[in-house]
């Protein structure tokens, strides 16, 4: 057994890592095993585990990996990753294995002068010849101080590690004995220098020691204890007899060969064996580290057999049970550290947040790189003292000036600059922030400001202030245990309060704007409305104590000119105590423009130091940025070199100022330093090998990078990085580059770990970390690295696709050309159930879960800049993974935006949208509850699958999702929202908000225009986001418009000139000037002419204006103009593209046809009233045209005949109110014609040209416009002083929906697909006909569900509502089978238990129904029943009669079998079917169902009390569950009569009769809901329990099993502070009742009336409006089956019109079959 050391699992402190990174030290010739059984066993599995449980990678650093021994590092580079492993890794940092074989010395790469010059002359005095060594090395002055190095030849041939380990050849033996000869020299020396007692013994013991012992040494010496304890991981493996009988020859031959030269056996004595070397690791140096290192120390013995020695079978078995120990560690070591809990810190912190923490730190690491102090920084700090200037600090320069860098150092001096008061300094480094949209960026900058100014306030609390709104919501316990701070439903400490000493920064939130309250995230904001609220901080919130610098960089550096809108949303000029610093190129000449124009010139001179004469006429102060002075460059790079251990020699020294001569940057320099730092003392350089400038520079590294390490490695590194969208962590670069390349001819062999460790070490100072989503993450220190790399490597498009293709694969999870990754190694999962590598969500335990910040950062860009959008579209946009992901990431803004984005694919466009604007209705409470976005969306999109078939996938995801997880409450069947969700909401430009809209027109294809009352033209078209400006200039002026109009495929234009443009849709970006000359110059000038609309008839536009009667038709083609005069003014008109023809409806009642191609008057027709024609409708197949005038009356007249007048067919005069006509809808593909008048709709037959009905408007309102649903059966109507839409149902004339607006609406417009919502400030709303017509149309019954009952199966369940109907639903189509039609109006039903037969009570008479057929068995009068039973055997039926005989008679034909006398009420049936077990006067009696006699009474020993409820146990069926007044407990047995007296409830314990149920095993009973709280009594356990629930309960039961119960509570009135859709509205909630743990809860849309459970965890819930919901319990530890509903049955069902999916009417018998005496 192996014996472990002391060693404790103490914590460390966590740093600032994302990657256990773990160095193996080891003898390569004794481990090759061992290393590649860790690598394949133990580091997949260890790697899943921190990654999926802690979120943090690991990496092993093996460097002997490699299979080819060239490759290996050699000593200064293991050293150097060592070092990189104990500094940046998050856990263990040394894995050591030592095994019975110490290794070969090797050769100092490096000796100092002295030193070789001492070993030199020792050796020559004692007769060594030194020729070997001398050959061996070269003295090189560049090093500090200097040293000779091994030459590159030798060291690449006198490897001991590779000549070892390749084996015996012929070139190899003799590199072998080359080495050997060169080490006796060597060692010789040093022996010689000991014995001279020149050198001491453990200096000398350098030149001796193998590379697993040097490493050792290294890892465990001369470092600071803390960053080693509990650290290091060691197993020593001694093995005795390893060698057997060859072994034992070996040593004798080699003792003899000692014993013949005794003269190199005296130089060597002091020249220790590798034995001795060994022994003093393991038994001296390892023991003496154990206690104040705390190593983690293992030693096993293994002894060999004399004759085979040590042999493969037994070390695989040393290799298995060292797996199993290392695996073991590791995880005791990760475990009991404290980095799960950090990473769980840092988890709860919302996006907003931690962006503002990674600008925080991205600010500290860029300032580290300021190493030349600049005159301007005395220039910037004069600023930010001036607290009398109202003007922004522009700083200027050209590139690689150093902008960023002198900001950030800048930032960080701000505090000790104003030491007379505490600023806040907010950085934005936009340009290298995540998302670099405007409307993102203002909104982190308004969250960074309030963040900011509420940590000054709260600084100033007291300290006995609790920032919680109730204290005892601190504790965070449920359930007697604690709960975990990523718990979704943990809300402590949301209370805020700000308050200062101040009295201009005296606030509250609550009274303030809500936009001061950083907590506070609004998905649904505009960029105008985000420019408002930063106008609001900036204020408000900084005064002259508390002053505000505000720092932006990179704003040049943003596409689209965002920087510019940037600038413009920032008030001007500044407020009082707010400073702006503005980084700017001096070739960015657009964003200076935008600064100076929006900061124009005050009046009054500049009072900080300016820069020459600039300033003077500009806004601004400015800040120019020059090339640093050549001095000051050179001793940077001197710096720089001594810090590496370099030097330059004089002549190199000139080459390097003549280069820094020509350039002198900070970036240049340090290049520089890169380049020089090769140099050797005798290295032949010239002009030539110093680039000229930073980009030659860039390219001249990468070229000796690809020198050193091969090009592809190089290449495709530096292309990974540039085209990542963050950055990539040095774990997500190692596995990229280890992928296999598509071309083998380009590959290079396997990349490891190692090898990109090198070649990171090599760009150390060019590539760095910042972190990201609390990960470290690898970027260029400066944008012209991505410059260089993109044109030296990604110069085609097709190179840069590729590059983002293959990242598109890894954070796919899948391998490079399409192979799987296998990211992590699952050994306990199934072959055929792998785990995904690269999860959206790692599972951490049941409730809390890692997103994978990596994947939903990167993967997006990649799809996009591939070209791969519709993978983009079907793996990511409508993926329930990455949704949930980015909503558990605080990312919701973010994944909006990229749902309502059209660039790309656009095939499921509608789904993107309906899906944004349920994030965007659900934001705030997904905030708080971002666990619950799964129920969220499968409540929104259940109801609407027919709609969109691709949310199909989608649904099942969520199910599958639920059932993984065993655990949640899911949607079975859903009911009518009774309200739509808009897909689309369009606000108005910042510059018209407080402009009115004056005309809209809307084109089918989803195109709507809007003319303001300012003369500006808006269009805005259904794929875009946002309205873009119509501008027409002429004559060096924009025109001003006055009205818009539209027709087919065309809106018309017109100006306030009197000037028309018509827009044609298939040619958006064009407008065409309509020549049509109304009037005189002259007249034309002073009188602007309406145009009152137009038609389209193929390329003619037919037009005509308000108060005139002419009509002119312009034609687009010829451009000429025609006149059609007529006899009054023209009010309508329609063209024929059959006839040719044109009909122009008149003032007088007139209709005028005109032919089109001889401009001849065809005929006249005027209606009987001579009212205006409104609207005239073509029937060409009939050859008729229909005239509706303004009345409402309609003439029907026959124009078939051109050579006869119009005949007069038909007319219909309005009925109802008389009232002019506001609005018509015609709809040709459903021959139906919608007339609006003020108080009424009338709706017409264009068939038969009858009136079909009519629709008055609600008491006190009016109508004012109404539009057709595409089908007909619903109409929109909307009403006077109304800020809301509302929906009637043609067929039943009910308002069946509501669709909510923000304000007033001007009007309603409808398009092919879409009803627009026009708001008077310009806003539209939009939403989708297909989603209003499947609300509407949904199958309700017409009053609020009062009873459900359910059949056992679960299959079909009935409900009333209190009127004649009984409905019978069926689950396999989620439809009504039936409808039981009644007499009278239902009060009572009851379901047999068999479910054949359902009794239902209707004014006193009882029916009998068959449920499979609806027949109407008998119809019983002559009780006078108020209550029916059915007894549990199904063939006896109960009616409980209050004032004459309840009866006992037969199912299904009624004999009675006997009656009762007595009246008991909350009658029950026993479980046998043998009682009828009732109250009477407070009397609890059981009367047998045979003779009809009260054979039983519950009575108590100690006092006759009051029953005030009672419950039958269908588990117990002799057993009565009894509650009396006096809140006592029983148990009443029916056979012997013997009672049992349980609990005796509390004296203050509130008990509701009214709410007593008992689970049918008996074990709990539901005493009450009240007070915000739900009381259980737990008999099993004998015990009373109470919960607290979210709000005041208003419904609860038990289910039929007794393992939940369900209840509904309104959490509202907890949420007063939130009235958003989803918190105001109530909550069922399962809770499981032996645990008391919440299964799951889901929010419900409308009021229930009526909640049952079924036997199948089925929860049916009636609404008020006439509705069901079902719900199904998931619940991985009952094992019950589920209830669930398979939309297949639907599909095998026949698509019927919404008017055809009424139930089947089952009629009553017209007169009782049976009548009782």
């Amino acid at each position: 057994m192996p014996s472990k050391g002391k060693s404790q699992y103490s914590s460390h402190s966590c740093r600032s890592s994302s990657c256990v990174k773990i160095y193996l030290c080891s003898n390569p010739e004794d481990s090759v095993i061992e290393r590649r059984a860790l690598r394949e066993k133990v580091f997949p599995r260890f790697r899943e585990h921190c990654w999926s449980l802690l979120a943090l990678d690991v990496r092993l650093i093996d460097p002997f990996e490699s299979s080819d021994p060239n490759c290996w590092p050699d000593t200064n580079t293991r050293q150097q990753l060592i070092e990189e492993c104990r500094k940046n890794s998050a856990g263990p940092f040394l894995l050591a294995l030592v095994g019975h074989q110490y290794g070969p010395a090797s050769l100092p790469t490096q000796v100092e002068v002295s030193e070789y010059q001492l070993l030199l002359q020792e050796s020559q005095q004692a007769g060594v010849c030194t020729r070997q060594l001398e050959r061996a090395y070269q003295r090189d002055e560049n090093v500090v101080p200097p040293s000779y190095r091994l030459r590159p030849s030798v060291k690449s041939t006198c490897s001991p590690l590779v000549i070892y380990f390749r084996g015996a050849t012929e070139e190899q033996e003799n590199n072998m004995l080359y080495y050997e000869d060169l080490m006796k020299v060597l060692q010789t020396a040093v022996s010689l220098c000991v014995q001279n007692r020149l050198m001491s013994a453990e200096r000398a013991h350098m030149f001796y020691r193998s590379a697993l012992d040097a490493d050792l040494r290294f890892a465990l010496e001369n470092c600071p204890v803390l960053d080693i304890i509990s650290r290091c991981m060691i197993y020593v493996h001694k093995v005795i007899n390893a060698d057997g009988e060859r072994g034992k020859q070996r040593n004798s031959q080699l003792e003899s060969e000692l014993k013949a030269d005794t003269s190199e056996q005296t130089v060597l004595k002091t020249v220790p064996t590798p034995s001795e070397l060994l022994s003093q690791l393991c038994d001296s140096f390892l023991p003496a580290l154990l206690t104040s290192r705390q190593l983690l120390l293992y030693t096993t013995t293994t002894e060999c057999d004399c004759r085979h020695g040590y042999t493969t079978a037994r070390r695989r078995a040393y290799a298995d049970s060292l797996c199993q120990q290392v695996l073991s560690d590791l995880l005791a070591l990760t475990d009991s550290s404290n980095i799960p809990q950090v990473r769980g810190q840092a988890h709860v912190i919302d996006a907003p947040s931690r962006e503002l923490a990674e600008q925080e730190q991205l600010c500290s690491i860029l300032a580290q790189f300021y190493s030349i102090i600049q005159p301007e920084e005395e220039k910037s700090r004069a600023y930010v003292k001036g607290m009398d200037q109202q003007r922004p600090l522009v700083v200027s320069g050209g590139p690689c000036t150093g902008k960023t860098v002198f900001v950030a150092h800048c930032a960080e001096q701000i505090k000790a600059w104003l030491p007379d008061c505490d600023p806040v300094v907010i950085s934005c480094f936009c340009s290298l922030s995540v998302n670099t949209s405007p409307k993102h960026l203002l909104s982190s900058i308004c969250h960074q400001i309030a963040h900011r100014y509420e940590e000054q306030s709260l600084r100033k609390l007291e300290p006995e202030y609790c920032l919680c709104r109730n204290p005892n919501e601190c504790s965070c316990k449920t359930n007697n245990s604690s709960v975990s701070v990523l718990d979704p439903h943990n809300d402590c400490c949301n209370g805020k309060q700000v308050c200062d000493t101040d009295p201009n920064f005296c606030k509250t939130p609550d009274s303030g704007p809500q936009e001061l309250n950083s907590s506070i995230i609004t998905v649904d904001v505009s960029l105008s409305e985000l420019e408002e609220r930063l106008a609001s901080l900036l204020i408000q919130l900084p005064s002259t104590k508390h002053p505000l610098v505000l720092i932006l960089d990179g704003l040049d550096q943003l596409e689209n000119n965002f920087g510019a809108q940037i600038i413009s949303s920032i008030p001007s000029p500044l407020p009082v105590a707010v400073k702006l610093i503005v980084t700017v190129s001096s070739n960015r000449t657009g964003l200076l423009q935008a600064i100076k124009l929006h900061y124009p010139q005050q009046g009054c001179p500049p009072h900080s130091a300016s820069d020459g004469d600039s300033e003077e006429q500009t806004g601004y102060a400015c800040i120019q940025l020059q090339s640093e002075d050549r001095k000051q460059c050179v001793r940077l790079l001197e710096s720089l070199l001594i810090s590496s251990g370099r030097k330059v020699t004089s002549g190199q020294q000139a080459l390097v100022n003549q280069a820094l001569t020509s350039c002198c940057l900070p970036l240049y320099a340090r290049l520089l330093h890169a380049h020089t730092s090769l140099w050797h003392s005798d290295s032949d350089v010239t002009e030539s090998s110093l680039p000229d400038g930073v980009h030659s520079s860039i390219s001249a590294l990468l070229d000796h990078l690809e020198q050193k390490h091969g090009p592809s490695l190089v290449a495709r590194m530096a292309s990974y990085v540039s085209l990542s969208r963050t950055g990539l962590c040095e774990a997500e670069l190692v596995d990229l580059l280890s992928c296999d390349h598509s071309n083998p001819a380009e590959s290079e062999g396997t990349v490891s770990q190692v090898d990109v460790e090198r070649l990171l070490m090599d760009l150390k100072n060019f590539l760095i970390k910042r972190p990201i989503a609390d990960l470290q993450v690898l970027f260029w220190v400066s944008r012209h690295f991505k410059l260089v790399v993109t044109k030296k490597y990604l110069g085609t498009h097709g190179a840069r696709r590729k590059i983002h293709s293959e990242m598109v694969d890894y954070f796919s999870g899948r391998w490079v050309g399409g192979n799987e990754k296998p990211l992590f190694v699952n050994y306990t999962s199934e072959p055929n159930n792998e785990p995904d590598s690269q999860p959206f969500m790692f599972p951490v335990t049941e409730d809390v879960c890692w997103v994978n910040m990596r994947k939903i950062l990167e993967l997006p860009h990649h799809l996009q800049q591939s070209g791969r959008m519709e993978e983009m579209e079907h793996g990511l946009l409508l993926s329930l993974g990455f949704h949930r992901a980015m909503v558990q990431a605080g990312m919701v803004s973010e994944l909006v935006a990229m749902l309502e984005a059209v660039e790309g694919s656009t095939k499921f466009l509608r789904e993107r949208w309906l899906l944004a604007r349920t994030l965007k209705s659900s934001a705030c409470f997904l905030q708080s509850s971002p666990m619950h976005l799964p129920t969220v969306l499968e409540m929104t999109l259940l109801p609407y699958l027919d709609v969109f078939p691709a949310f199909e996938g989608y649904v099942r995801d969520i199910r599958k999702d639920r059932r993984k997880k065993g655990k949640g409450v899911g949607l079975v069947l859903c009911s009518s929202p009774c309200s739509v969700l808009p897909i689309r909401y369009v606000g108005p430009s910042l510059k018209t908000r407080t402009i009115s809209v004056a005309e809209t027109a809307c084109i089918e294809c989803d195109v709507v225009a809007e003319i303001m009352d300012d003369g500006s033209a808006w269009i805005w078209t259904g794929s875009v986001c946002d309205f873009e400006k119509v501008s027409v200039i002429q004559d060096q002026q924009e025109l001003k418009f006055a009205g818009v109009k539209s027709s087919s495929k065309f809106l018309l234009f017109s100006t306030q000139c009197n000037k028309l443009f018509v827009w044609d849709v298939a040619d958006p970006e064009r407008l065409i000037e309509v020549k049509e000359t109304l009037k005189t110059k002259s007249d034309s000038s002073q009188t602007l002419s309406m145009i009152e609309g137009f038609v389209s008839c193929q390329e003619m536009l037919c037009m005509w204006w308000k108060k005139e009667s002419f009509v002119s038709v312009f034609d687009i083609s010829s451009d000429t103009s025609t006149r059609f005069q007529c006899q009054s003014y023209v009010v309508c008109l329609v063209a024929s593209l059959k006839n040719f023809s044109i009909y122009c409806g008149q003032e007088d009642g007139t209709v005028s046809i005109f032919d089109l191609t001889t401009s001849s008057l065809l005929g006249t027709c005027l209606n009987s009233t001579h009212s205006a024609i409104m609207q005239i409708i073509l029937c060409e197949e009939e050859q008729e045209i229909a005239c509706v005038d303004r009345s409402g009356s309609v003439a029907l007249w026959d124009v078939a005949d051109k050579k006869q007048p119009p005949r007069l067919v038909k007319e219909n005069f309005s009925q109802g109110k008389s009232s002019s006509i506001l609005n018509t809808d015609y709809s040709k593909a459903i021959s139906t014609l919608l007339l609006c008048q003020t108080y009424q709709v009338t709706l017409w037959n264009t068939c038969s040209w009858e009136m079909w009905d009519q629709f008055s408007a609600p008491q006190g309102k009016t109508f004012t416009q109404a539009v057709l649903s595409l089908d007909g059966h619903l109409f929109l109507a909307l009403l006077d002083h109304f800020p809301i839409i509302l929906v009637w149902r043609v067929n039943t004339g009910e308002c069946v929906l509501s669709l909510e607006t923000n304000t007033q609406p001007f009007t309603l417009l409808k398009t092919a697909s879409d009803i627009v919502c026009v708001n008077h400030d310009g806003c539209l709303t939009v939403w989708d006909l297909e989603m209003i017509s499947a609300a509407g149309t949904a199958t309700k019954m017409r009053c609020g569900v009062k009873g459900v009952a359910v059949e056992q199966t679960g299959k079909c369940f009935y409900t009333t509502d209190g009127s004649e109907n009984v409905w019978r639903w069926s689950l396999d189509v989620g439809l009504p089978q039936f409808t039981f039609l009644h007499d009278g109006l239902v009060e009572k039903m009851q379901l047999s238990p068999n479910n054949t037969h359902l009794l239902s009570l209707s004014a006193g008479e009882i029916y009998i129904w068959q449920t499979e057929t609806g027949e109407n068995i008998a119809r019983i009068s002559g009780g006078s029943a108020v209550d029916v039973l059915i007894t549990p055997n199904n063939k006896f039926g109960v009616s409980i009669s209050k004032y004459g005989l309840s009866h006992v008679w037969k199912l299904p034909l009624g004999g009675i079998v006997c009656s009762i006398h007595q009246y008991l009420s909350d009658a029950q049936v026993s479980a046998e079917g043998t009682f009828l077990v009732g109250l009477r006067y407070g009397d609890l009696l059981a009367a047998s169902l045979w003779s009809g006699s009260i054979s039983k009474r519950f009575s108590c020993v100690e006092n006759s009390e009051r029953v005030v409820a009672f419950q039958c146990l269908s588990g117990h069926p002799d057993f009565v569950v009894v509650l009396t007044a006096s809140r006592a407990v029983y148990t009443w047995k029916l056979s012997e009569e013997t009672v049992c007296r349980h609990f005796q409830l509390p004296r203050m314990f509130h008990c509701q009769p009214q709410d007593f149920q008992m689970s049918p095993d008996g074990n709990y009973a539901l005493l009450s809901a009240d007070n915000n709280s739900i009381n259980i009594l737990d008999l099993s356990q004998v015990r009373l329990c109470s919960f607290k629930t979210e709000g005041p309960v208003i419904k609860a039961c038990l289910d039929k099993t007794g393992c939940y119960v369900v209840y509904v509570c309104n959490p509202s009135s907890l949420e007063k502070s939130c009235a958003c859709y989803l918190h105001s509205k109530l909550v069922l909630t399962v809770m499981r009742l032996s645990d008391r743990e919440r299964i799951g809860s889901i929010h419900l849309h409308k009021n229930p009336s009526a909640l049952t459970v079924s036997e199948l965890q089925g929860m049916f819930v009636g609404y008020d409006d006439g509705s069901v919901d079902v719900f199904s319990v998931s619940d991985a530890t009952i094992d019950v089956e589920q209830l669930i509903w398979d939309r297949e049955n639907l599909k095998a069902e026949p698509k019927k019109c919404p008017f055809d999916r009424e139930p089947l009417r089952c009629f009553y018998q017209s007169k009782p079959n049976i009548t009782w005496p």
